[in-house]
């Protein structure tokens, strides 16, 4: 990054060609600039029509200003748009002529964003949500990342935060005026009811990470088998096109494919895999080991078994849902007790019910639980360091208060630093890295 007392300019909405361009300005010289081109600036929050122009005088386009005077504006600083014409040769003529004013430079991936971090308009759980706001793809990543820009995730560590401080705040009282007659009863009468609670909260939020994450990245659904069970046949159909070849012949599938689909609202992620059998084969066998690699890093796995046949109900490292599918029902009859479903591919038997069963497994897992979730790792690993060390400050009842207010005080640290408060300069430039220009 640099100098953060630069002014940052970007083309903040889409590619170009296009109907309209908005180019977003920040930074101290962003109202006298945008004076310059536009001849007079608008009130605040109000947009006008203005002529834009070099400062040599030459015409670049008519189109709207409006100015954000900072602290009010999404960066803390002054800022200011101008929505032009979405024309190549427009964006590129007015950017240039931002360029030619001293201290005004492109803005780097996610700059506007870091700096309304960095000014306390928002938070890190905020920045991710808005991140994810704009690459959301389903209803359900729309729902739950807006959520987390809103602020609804932030306010919840918060709270939990300032119920750390406060316990910590009664345990210091009670150490430095053990006499005083004005400090009020006992640490453990006052706070380690709360902090066991609080535990129970803090346990209870992190088993809804998983869902979290699925919501997020999406459901990871791996259909496996044996050769020629009409795993690719079915992900055909589910892709409505042709994704995998399909033939008669065993071991045609080599790789793993993917393809991703929307259901009721929640992202999946579809894998077809290669056959599973013994084999000398080379490039066969390195097909079988990434789909047994594939299929254990999965929250689903579809095993599919032409009726009549075994359908695989264990696969090495994984612990989650296995549905046997029996397939090719148009030509078997349908057993309803060695599979759970039965399907065709050829004649679309089965499929409703296939999609069904999906939908009720997303149902199951988000049972009870607001979209006020954990959805990525960061989050996981810091909620787990903050209840693994409340945990320890709640359960060492023989240790010193000092010693348990230090396990208090990592705890909360742990919490601020999902949210950005403490500690996480190491962590900005990735996080940033992630955003486009102009954002």
């Amino acid at each position: 990054m640099h100098d953060f007392n630069d002014t940052i300019f970007a083309l903040s909405s889409g590619g170009l060609p296009a109907g309209l361009a908005v180019v977003r300005i920040s930074g101290p010289e962003a109202l006298s600039a945008t004076r310059i081109l536009a001849g007079s600036l608008p009130e605040p929050r109000q947009a006008a029509l203005k002529t834009i122009r070099t400062r040599n005088g030459l015409i670049v386009d008519q189109g709207l200003v409006l100015i954000f005077p900072g602290p009010a504006s999404f960066t803390g600083e002054d800022c200011a748009e101008i929505h032009v014409h979405g024309g190549k040769a427009v964006v590129a003529t007015l950017l240039g002529e931002l360029a030619s004013f001293e201290k005004c430079r492109l803005a780097e991936h996610g700059e506007f964003s870091r700096r309304a971090l960095e000014n306390g308009k928002m938070d890190l759980v905020e920045v991710e949500g808005l991140a994810d706001l704009i690459a959301a793809e389903t209803e359900m990543q729309r729902r739950l990342a807006v959520e987390h820009a809103a602020g609804g995730l932030s306010r919840l560590y918060e709270g939990w935060a300032d119920r750390l401080t406060r316990a910590r705040a009664l345990i210091e009282a009670e150490l430095d005026f053990a006499d005083e007659d004005d400090v009020p009863g006992s640490v453990s009468d006052l706070i380690w009811a709360d902090m066991a609670e609080l535990q129970s909260e803090l346990s209870a939020h992190l088993a809804g990470a998983d869902f979290g994450e699925i919501v997020r990245d999406g459901l990871k659904v791996v259909i496996a088998g044996a050769p020629n069970a009409g795993k690719s046949s079915l992900m055909n159909v589910l892709a409505r096109r042709e994704v995998a070849i399909v033939t008669d012949i065993a071991g045609t599938t080599r790789d793993v494919l993917h393809i991703d689909l929307n259901i009721e609202g929640y992202a999946v992620k579809l894998y077809d895999t290669a056959g599973l059998r013994e084999t000398k084969e080379v490039i066969e066998r390195e097909g079988i080991k990434r789909a047994l690699k594939t299929a254990a890093e999965a929250d689903i796995i579809l095993s599919l078994a032409e009726i009549g046949t075994e359908a695989q109900a264990d696969f090495p490292g994984f612990d989650g849902r296995v549905f046997r599918i029996g397939t090719k029902s148009d030509i078997h009859p349908v057993d309803g007790e060695k599979y759970d479903l039965c399907i065709s591919s050829a004649t679309g038997a089965g499929l409703t019910a296939l999609h069904q069963l999906l939908v009720n497994d997303l149902q199951t897992r988000s049972a009870a639980l607001s979209l006020a979730l954990p959805s990525r790792l960061r989050h996981r690993t810091l909620l787990t360091d903050s209840l693994e060390t409340l945990t320890r400050a709640v359960n060492s009842v023989s240790a010193g208060l000092d010693i348990r207010a230090e396990f208090l005080r990592q705890s909360a640290h742990s919490l601020g630093r999902i949210t950005g408060r403490v500690d996480v300069e190491d962590l900005l430039d990735v996080i940033f890295s992630e955003f486009c220009i102009g954002k």
